[in-house]
């Protein structure tokens, strides 16, 4: 029974891992092709954010800067990760750049999770500093139950360091967690 219980949580960790990295990847086989979809998925997301919180769209506009971010992360007991794409914008000179994101994740959970990330910043400082260090740690304690268009989700919005906002919005997936975790972002430099 016990290697049954071994050989299932292996299989289903190295399942888990294999659709999680298929799914963290822009479309397209070209850099352009990728820049687009990129970009699409931000336009789509920010759309998306302005429909359900109708102060957020002033508030991101008037920022110094913002960052949309597409993520896909899977929690099996107690180790998750996740990983994702997403592109920053300077508002001032409209300058893009492209970056992609990891996280690992330490507590207790199971599940997985398809949400994006939209941060804004107050001001080019902590823009500039978040596109070129990028690094975010922080704590986490959610229950999240939506699968398409089916359960329901809270769209989060939090502040960290002072400069930077984000807000969370679910795009699918079932999770039960507390978890510690370590974000990093990074400039993509194969699309810049």
């Amino acid at each position: 029974m016990k290697i049954w219980k071994s050989t299932a949580m292996l299989t289903l960790m190295l399942g888990g891992a294999l659709a999680l990295s298929s799914c963290t990847s822009p479309s397209g086989t070209t850099g352009n092709e990728q820049r687009a979809a990129i970009n699409t998925m931000a336009g789509e997301t920010l759309q998306r954010l302005y429909q359900a919180d109708s102060g957020a769209q002033a508030s991101v506009e008037q920022a110094a800067g913002r960052a949309v971010f597409s993520n896909v992360g899977l929690q099996v007991f107690f180790l998750g990760g996740g990983s994702g794409y997403g592109v920053a914008v300077n508002q001032r000179t409209g300058e893009r750049t492209y970056m992609k994101m990891g996280e690992l994740t330490a507590g207790f959970g199971l599940g997985l999770k398809d949400f994006r990330a939209v941060f804004y910043f107050d001001t080019e400082a902590a823009f500039d500093t978040f596109v070129n260090s990028g690094w975010e740690f922080g704590g986490s304690a959610d229950a999240t139950a939506k699968s398409g268009e089916k359960g329901g989700a809270a769209d989060a919005k939090g502040t960290a360091r002072g400069a930077i906002h984000v807000y969370q919005l679910t795009e699918t997936g079932v999770s039960l967690q507390a978890t510690v975790n370590g974000t990093k972002y990074w400039k993509a430099d194969a699309l810049n």
